[in-house]
């Protein structure tokens, strides 16, 4: 069983502006807090979902119920890994598989369980049609030019800088000119064994737990759940070695996976992110980075990339 065991060229950055149009009022008095900045945000703020970069997985729940994993694919950080998802995603490749993990404050895990079989045993591996079981690992990419870059003000442990690439949580360093996503909560990579190469897409792991920075440039990472996180993150642990089930009936069915825009228009759901290259957005950083709700006494001044939410929400209707 697979286990899951910095930029030269300069993005266009985004700094954090203050006060913001349509909080002139409020920003005058004290920054906006979070709910206040979302509640001043307006249509151009939002972007829908692609839907040849959204996944739905399915969960089969027990009888006659199933629940939605909307993922959001991220192809300009694993191109070979996202195209080849994608591929085994249109040949139905999970369809019947499993969640294989659930390690408290960490992962879940999906695949087939039988990826592991050997010759003559009555369970085989899933098999393949026209993807690719292994790819070359893609735990970087390099910087370009037309990814804008949010960057965090703060210092980052991990990486010589944070912040958002598009709809990512992402780290850079100017010294290699690479870039890649963050291992925060609800982002997807790849399962792999020792060897770098070893993954392709066909096992694939969302952290439900405290961010795990450590793997990030370790594992290929290729996007990140933006809703149905309940589903997951609430799976019973695993009672075997890094949370996995030891017996077929614990493992919850895979449904199925789909593309978004393979199901029709109706089946959708119907989702829109908070644009991350935005006056709105820096402006509910600086809300995350210094609390000034009420409740809070001693605002931190310093937040993690991984602390700060992108907002998702159904799409508005062009009425309202």
């Amino acid at each position: 069983m697979r286990i899951i065991s910095r930029l030269s060229l300069i993005f266009a950055t985004i700094v954090i502006a203050m006060p913001l149009p349509g909080l002139a009022d409020t920003a005058a008095k004290k920054p906006p807090t979070m709910t206040e900045v979302l509640k001043a945000s307006q249509p151009a703020d939002w972007h829908a979902l692609d839907p040849e970069n959204t996944l739905y997985l399915e969960l089969d729940l027990g009888p006659s119920k199933t629940g939605r994993v909307v993922i959001e694919l991220a192809p300009a950080f694993a191109p070979n890994h996202v195209a080849n998802i994608k591929a085994l995603v249109r040949e139905k490749y999970f369809d019947g598989l499993a969640m294989l993990r659930s390690q408290d404050n960490y992962v879940v895990q999906w695949g087939d369980p039988h990826a592991d079989a050997r010759a003559g045993d009555k369970d085989q591996p899933r098999a393949i049609k026209n993807a690719k079981r292994t790819l070359n690992a893609e735990f970087s990419v390099a910087a370009k030019e037309a990814m804008p870059f949010v960057r965090l003000p703060d210092v980052d442990g991990y990486a010589p800088q944070t912040g958002f690439v598009g709809d990512f949580a992402s780290a850079r360093d100017p010294k290699t000119g690479r870039a890649w996503l963050t291992h925060c909560y609800g982002v997807v990579g790849v399962g792999r064994d020792v060897d770098e190469n070893s993954g392709g897409g066909t096992e694939l792991y969302t952290v439900i737990g405290h961010a795990p920075r450590w793997l990030d440039r370790n594992i290929t990472t290729v996007g990140r759940v933006v809703q149905g996180m309940e589903l997951l993150s609430t799976l019973p642990r695993g009672t075997g070695t890094l949370g996995f089930y030891e017996k077929p009936e614990q493992r919850v069915p895979v449904k199925s996976v789909r593309l978004a825009a393979d199901v029709p228009e109706s089946e959708r759901t119907p989702l829109e992110v908070m644009r991350t290259d935005t006056p709105r957005f820096t402006a509910l950083i600086e809300s995350r980075r210094n609390r000034r709700d009420e409740w809070y006494k001693v605002p931190a001044e310093h937040i993690d990339v991984c602390g700060i939410p992108i907002p998702v929400r159904p799409v508005v209707s062009p009425s309202r």
